[in-house]
């Protein structure tokens, strides 16, 4: 029997602790989703904005990719997302699968999430559907706190989880330290936990805050890099690195203009006081993406040609999404590109030729990082100049994912 209507839940104005409300959109036969869909809604909610996980459940065939679209009622506005890529045009929204949760067997179910602004009230979506597909309405989520829930700033009391585990879901998992899509910058200047840097000298190369790109919301990162020693420039977090050690996982979507040149250039580093306050850099040389140690200027993976065909080659002109752990325990590194292990950018303490044979040779072997920063920017050690956007960025003690 299809599902004809859902009440409407009235929204409660007193001021309370976060709350999260599960909300199920009815199921319908549905062409594009099979005979059927049935979505759940869970939304946690405070003065000025909410998260929400939304989890779809196919009953009719296998599917090998979807979208999920709805409608506002008000002024909601997505800021970030994970899981899908969500765009949104006015009041409406529409969430596409990832490469790799596109495919959605019968009877299984896919999920993804989102976090939003709003002002006044949260009305629920509305004219959800999925692979074009209505599925039935929904109520109103649960009356806003006084506050944004206080978890997603703290870390995590529990072990971090292994680098195989299944990424956390949501941008600001139990484990995160903390999540930032920029959307609270006030100015272009960069504030908050983020301020200007430029290690050497100050030059041409600029950091600022930007609406002309974004990941999601409306809001990024801008770095306007050149090369020489002096143009080098980042917007740089001191403050929240130590509570997400000893292991560190960290989460950026970034976009470029210029391809990633031959010499050894570096857009990501973190201050290591284990080392004589060296950094350790995440950048590129001879056009794949690199790690980099200060301390004794070791590559991961080897600069040889069977090391760089390990890596990646970073596109431009489009957002992808790096994540990556530190172990300072073990000093081992994983990294991922747009949510799938690279080989060439594993350093996983048992020595591969061509990988990280050079990285743990003589005292890299015994290689304890203390990171104590997260800069986001540019160095170039030769020439070339680029221009990039960092978004959507996460800290934590556990995997997060794309």
């Amino acid at each position: 029997m299809y599902v004809r209507s859902i009440r409407t839940l009235a929204l409660v104005a007193a001021a309370v602790l976060a709350l999260s409300a599960m909300f199920v959109f009815g199921s319908k036969p549905a062409e594009g989703a099979g005979t059927g869909c049935t979505v759940a809604y869970q939304v946690n909610q405070w003065s000025a904005g909410f998260t929400a996980d939304v989890t779809v459940t196919n009953n009719g065939p296998a599917l090998s990719a979807w979208t999920a679209t709805w409608s506002w009622s008000g002024n909601q506005q997505v800021t970030s997302a994970w899981n899908a890529q969500v765009s949104q045009s006015g009041q409406q929204v529409s969430a596409a699968s990832e490469p790799y949760n596109g495919s959605v067997a019968a009877g299984a179910t896919v999920g993804f999430g989102f976090q939003a602004t709003y002002s006044g009230a949260n009305g629920a979506p509305a004219d959800f559907a999925f692979n074009g597909v209505p599925c039935s309405g929904i109520g109103t989520p649960s009356s806003p706190s006084s506050s944004p829930p206080t978890s997603p700033t703290l870390p995590s009391t529990s072990p971090p989880t292994s680098p195989s585990s299944q990424p956390s879901s949501g941008p600001c998992p139990a484990s995160a330290v903390f999540c930032d899509g920029f959307e609270n910058q006030t100015s272009n200047v960069p504030s908050g936990r983020w301020s200007v840097v430029t290690p050497s000298c100050s030059w041409t190369g600029t950091a600022a805050i930007t609406t002309a790109q974004a990941h999601s919301g409306l809001k990024s990162l801008e770095i306007d890099g050149h090369g020489t020693y002096c143009d080098h420039v980042f917007a740089a977090d001191s403050t929240d690195m130590p509570a997400a050690a000893p292991t560190w996982y960290v989460r950026f979507w970034m976009k470029h203009t210029a391809p990633l040149p031959t010499n050894h250039t570096t857009f990501l580093a973190m201050n290591d006081s284990a080392h004589g306050n060296t950094d350790l850099r995440l950048g590129a040389q001879n056009g794949a993406l690199m790690w980099n140690r200060q301390s004794d200027d070791a590559t991961l993976p080897d600069q040889s040609p069977a090391g760089v065909a390990q890596s990646v080659v970073f596109p431009t002109g489009t957002w992808e999404c790096l994540e990556f752990s530190v172990d300072g325990t073990s000093g081992q590194i994983h990294t991922w590109y747009d949510g799938s292990p690279v080989a060439g950018l594993t350093e996983d303490g048992v020595s591969t030729p061509d990988v990280d044979d050079q990285w743990l040779s003589g005292s890299g072997a015994s290689w304890r990082p203390q990171l104590t920063d997260l800069k986001l920017g540019w160095e170039d050690y030769s020439a070339g100049d680029d221009t990039l956007w960092f978004d959507d960025v996460v800290l934590s003690t556990s995997r997060i994912g794309c």
